[in-house]
């Protein structure tokens, strides 16, 4: 029988242990000297010009970030349905509510449209998310930002070191998080790093990461312990010397499927957008979740479903929208193994194993 191929697989090496290893002998294991200097190496790497605060986990960076940029009860902010229920959840926990609004067929992520028409009195601001690796059509939510007068928070998730025409995503907004869970383009163990375009939004997400204060006993805000620590730093700090290699892997591998696959719907790449493919999300647009089950059982490919129930239909949530690309995408979207551990036969084999089931109507 074939080796399984996993929709997903993180990649830590010799050189993340050895990175581990001197800070557990050096003692220093909270947040300390490794943190800070993977917030300056991040930065730099995926050129985004601005400051950086490491924090615990992606849901930590959109929280504290929306705080930093006082979001608060009563306020509106705009962001997908279909998305990891995070992004929903960090406005709530401000107290502000959600608004939920459509996206486009062509990315996968918020469109323009829906989001102006979402605005209300009480928006505060908008969260598009880069779903799947891809940047979101930020020049015409930014511009729609400036005209209302909201801010523009980005969820860069999934989308490192992906660009919309030469600008970095993560450079668009006020603020934006990377999530470094395991199986994200590049990890850091668990964690998350926020960017941000001011020294204020800088300094309170660095407050409410600690406890609410600067100096030690002198409390400004109330706060989190929302710290990375610098065993997690370390590991992100190596990573980072890969993650170009990685997503050149991950970009070719998606290259060779779109090529090749031809009973199933590929991802499309809008003009100037650079794709990273965290995922390779396929349309199947009868019967998606037969074919994943297909594939698993016959061919021994994982593959993943994200995200089959949209957050307005999850029970935090529960809200009356109308958002027929969302409920469409979200029945039909099916992820395939695109990571860079994938080799030329696993290719092979997921090609073969697409156009003969999903041809059949599997």
């Amino acid at each position: 029988m074939s080796e399984f191929i996993p929709p997903a697989k993180p990649l830590i090496g010799d050189d993340e242990v050895a990175a581990v290893t001197r800070v557990l002998r050096s003692g220093m294991l909270a947040q300390g000297p490794e943190v800070a200097a993977f917030e300056e190496e991040f930065s730099a790497h995926f050129g985004l010009g601005r400051a950086c605060v490491a924090v615990n986990s992606g849901t930590s960076g959109l929280h504290l970030g929306l705080l930093s940029c006082g979001v608060k009860a009563g306020d509106e902010v705009i962001v997908p349905s279909f998305t990891f229920a995070a992004t929903a959840n960090s406005v709530a926990l401000t107290g502000a509510t959600p608004v939920f609004a459509d996206i486009d067929a062509d990315d996968f992520c918020l469109s323009p449209a829906a989001v102006e028409a979402a605005i209300t009195p009480r928006t505060v601001g908008v969260m598009p998310v880069h779903l799947y690796g891809h940047p979101a059509k930020m020049d015409a939510i930014m511009a729609i930002a400036d005209k209302h007068g909201i801010q523009v928070f980005e969820d860069a998730a999934q989308a490192h070191g992906a660009t919309l025409h030469g600008t970095p995503v993560g450079a668009f907004g006020t603020f934006a998080m990377f999530s470094l869970y395991p199986t994200k383009n590049m990890t850091s163990g668990e964690g998350g790093m926020v960017s941000t375009s001011t020294a204020e939004v800088e300094r309170l997400l660095r407050l409410y990461r600690n406890q609410g204060m600067e100096r030690q006993y002198h409390n400004e805000v109330v706060g989190f312990n929302a710290r990375m620590t610098d065993i997690h730093a370390a590991i992100g700090r190596e990573q980072l010397k890969k993650v170009d290699g990685w997503t050149r892997r991950r970009q070719d591998n998606a290259a060779f499927l779109s090529a090749n696959l031809e009973t199933v719907t590929p991802p499309p790449v809008a003009a100037g957008a650079v794709h990273v493919y965290h995922q390779y999300t396929v349309r199947v647009p009868e019967d998606r979740d037969g074919l994943a089950a297909a594939l698993r059982e016959e061919y021994q490919i994982g593959s993943g479903m994200f995200y089959p129930v949209p957050n307005h239909r999850l029970a935090p949530f529960q809200v009356a929208a109308d958002l027929p690309e969302t409920e469409r995408a979200a029945a039909q979207c099916l992820s395939l193994p695109v990571h860079p551990s994938v080799s030329p036969a696993d290719l092979e084999r997921i090609v073969t194993a697409v156009n003969a089931l999903a041809g059949a109507g599997a």
